[in-house]
């Protein structure tokens, strides 16, 4: 598993199965037991907390990755990968992040 990239995950109810968007960095992912994740939805409110995925990120159709749901899962719970989001696009991440948290620090990022 590596940051960044789009993974299935079994989430708690009511969530249910869904993509998400793994934020734990790579070199921890072999030895925590609990993982950080953004959820991926096809609801787009079109917010800045939204950074916008697809087809090139191996989903079938549009959808957003959600800042506003971010979530500590165990990774267990994580399982195959759908894909990833381009390394040019993390700013993108860091940006929507800034926002979802209201650190103004990174909302220019």
């Amino acid at each position: 598993m590596k940051q960044y990239e789009i993974l299935w995950a079994d989430m708690p109810a009511p969530i249910g199965r869904r993509p998400v968007l793994l934020l734990s960095r790579s070199e921890a992912t072999s030895y925590l037991n609990k993982l950080i994740v953004a959820e991926v939805t096809s609801t787009i409110r079109n917010i800045p907390q939204e950074v916008q995925v697809g087809e090139t990120e191996g989903l079938s159709h549009t959808s957003v990755v959600n800042f506003d749901n971010v979530h500590v899962v165990a990774k267990n719970l994580l399982g195959e990968r759908i894909g990833a989001l381009d390394a040019s696009r993390v700013r993108e991440v860091k940006r929507a992040l800034g926002y979802a948290l209201n650190w103004s620090e990174l909302k220019v990022v």
